[in-house]
């Protein structure tokens, strides 16, 4: 075929090579059919228009600008919280100032706008002499790979059809920007889906690799622009959608153990949320059970039967304590601050499902977050709190309970107990000043709130053990708790660890110990398993104590990042 001839120095584009060709192929071609037919092939408008569309999206793509980031005004503000609490030299400082300033913060608002808005171009309308009863059909071509498309479908109850139900944020659907919520589904790979349910179809799109070919009939409804949130959560449950019959689609389902912090992406739909792991490279969403419908569920359930996690409350060596605790087996009464106002059901009215997060990290000078260590009976909270304090007596601390006995001889008022009336002690009852308290031969004894304040007012870190129903009462921004759970191994390495140990019985006034018998393991593994099915959700930390010097090094350890790192802790911590 002889060469076109072009301008010095001007590369043909497509269309003008489409509008040549008739003329340059003319004198090659023998037969006047064939020039005919190539006259009407290049001559037809539906190719020049394709052509023309091509042009210009090759254009754009080649001189369209792409922004290095859009999300500068989440960087900065990152920045800020990064340097804010650092020692800063005189250049950082101002960093800082000019990161604060109104004015740059809307700046870097409006070019994460422009950075994160579609300026594509818009495609030639339509020939005029198109039915109008014809429904508009767009053929859409996506590449999948291993990971899901990242949309749901459902059938419209009133008319049949397909539609898609919704597109998972950063999914292959939503990033391609051609398939949209409410668009009606006619074909998968030339296969139509009219007389197909929406599972079946699923289970197309599953098996399928590489290209996919989709036709669809656009919605005439027009998306609002959905902005990221950045709102965390923290799953209190345990969830995976291969095993939960009601989502609508098991892949398109994001898996999460209780623990995990999740960043909610989309909460418009009351029943499904769309939320990715946070720290995960994977951009796509993920859908996840919202609030309102996992509490519906939950409370469908029959609840889990309490137990009285109670235990002995004397017996303590060298100024140290036990908790106001008892065992099956003693006379005194136990009751917290709360059971005067509460009914036995209380916690049952707590579900479980998620909790808005935020970032913590402790500043220089700011009070110590409370450690509240939980466990069963003869788990060994006591031992662990003890040799945390015989190795730094300047760092941790515990608290001093209240008595309303008469002190002996021997004792100082503030360093056994603090000695009060009965009535004083019975009116700080009523005033809900203690965290739990109880009556053994007719004398009270409990830990008050202020003996924890005192503790941490003095730059400790306070070491408390209680109740596990206590913990929801001391998760307060005063005190931001960090709750360690230390539970038994099981009873076959409780017979081989604990044989030559001692469980105080709290029988008596002295506190008398005893060898650990069976029943003693029995109900210590079920009672930490009943611990840890009901309040497992409020625990930040849990410690197996197989061997007490392996425990023990895990506990500090988590205790000195908690000082020093970032956490996750509720939002209400941290805004007032």
């Amino acid at each position: 075929m002889p060469a076109l001839a072009t301008g010095a120095g001007h590369e043909p584009g497509l269309y003008e090579l489409l509008a040549a060709l008739p003329s340059q192929l003319q004198p090659h071609v023998c037969h006047p059919e064939d020039n005919t037919f190539l006259q009407e092939m290049f001559g037809e408008r539906s190719l020049h228009s394709l052509v023309k569309i091509h042009e210009r999206l090759q254009h754009y793509e080649e001189s369209k600008p792409v922004p290095f980031l859009d999300s500068v005004a989440v960087l900065a503000e990152e920045l800020s919280k990064d340097f804010g609490g650092k020692p800063a030299n005189g250049e950082i400082k101002e960093l800082l100032i000019l990161l604060a300033k109104p004015h740059i913060k809307s700046l870097l608002e409006v070019h994460d706008i422009v950075a994160q808005k579609n300026y594509d171009p818009e495609l030639p309308p339509l020939p005029e002499d198109i039915d109008d009863d014809e429904d508009s059909v767009k053929i859409i071509r996506l590449v999948k790979n291993k990971e899901p498309l990242g949309a749901t479908i459902r059938r419209d109850e009133h008319t049949g059809a397909i539609l898609v139900a919704r597109i998972m944020r950063g999914g292959a659907a939503d990033r391609s920007g051609l398939i949209h919520v409410g668009d009606e589904l006619k074909e998968v790979n030339g296969i139509p889906v009219d007389d197909k349910k929406p599972e079946e179809i699923i289970r197309i799109l599953v098996q399928s690799q590489g290209a996919i070919t989709f036709k669809v009939v656009p919605s005439l409804k027009e998306e609002a622009p959905t902005k990221e949130a950045k709102v965390f959560v923290k799953a209190l449950f345990d969830y995976d959608p291969k095993e939960d019959k009601a989502i609508p689609c098991k892949e398109a389902g994001l898996a999460f153990k209780k623990g995990s912090i999740l960043q909610v992406m989309i909460q418009d739909d009351a029943t499904w949320w769309q939320a990715k792991l946070e720290g995960d490279a994977n951009p796509r969403a993920g859908l996840i059970p919202s609030k309102q419908f996992q509490e519906r569920r939950f409370a469908l359930q029959r609840p889990v039967a309490t137990l009285p996690f109670q235990r002995s409350t004397k017996g303590r060596s060298s100024g140290f304590r036990r908790s106001f605790r008892l065992s099956r087996r003693d006379k005194k009464t136990n009751k917290s601050m709360y059971e005067c106002k509460k009914s036995e059901m209380y916690d049952m009215a707590d579900v479980p499902t998620y909790e808005e997060v935020t970032p913590y990290c402790r500043q220089g000078g700011a009070k110590h977050r409370l450690v509240v260590l939980v466990g069963p009976t003869g788990v060994g909270l006591n031992e662990l709190k003890r040799q945390l304090l015989v190795a730094d007596t300047q760092h941790f601390s515990v608290t001093i309970p209240h008595t309303s006995r008469a002190k002996k001889n021997q004792e100082t008022d503030g360093v056994e107990y603090h000695f009060i009336s009965k009535n004083l002690f019975e009116t700080d009852i009523h005033n809900n000043k203690f965290i739990e308290y109880g009556e053994y031969k007719g004398n009270y004894y409990g830990t008050s709130l202020d003996s924890v304040r005192s503790v941490l007012s003095k730059n400790k870190v306070c070491l408390l053990d209680v109740q596990p129903h206590m913990i929801k009462h001391l998760r307060t921004a005063e005190f931001k708790p960090f709750v360690v759970f230390v539970k038994p191994p099981p009873i076959e390495r409780l017979r081989e660890t604990r044989k030559n140990a001692r469980i105080i019985s709290g029988k008596d006034d002295k506190g008398s110990a005893k060898p650990f018998t069976e029943e003693d393991f029995q109900e210590m593994v079920n009672t930490a398993q009943s611990m840890e099915t009901q309040y497992g959700h409020l625990f930040d930390k849990v410690i197996v104590n197989d061997d007490l010097s392996a425990a023990l090094s895990e506990l500090r350890l988590a205790l000195k990042k908690i000082e020093a790192e970032s956490h996750w802790v509720p939002v209400s911590w941290t805004h007032s």
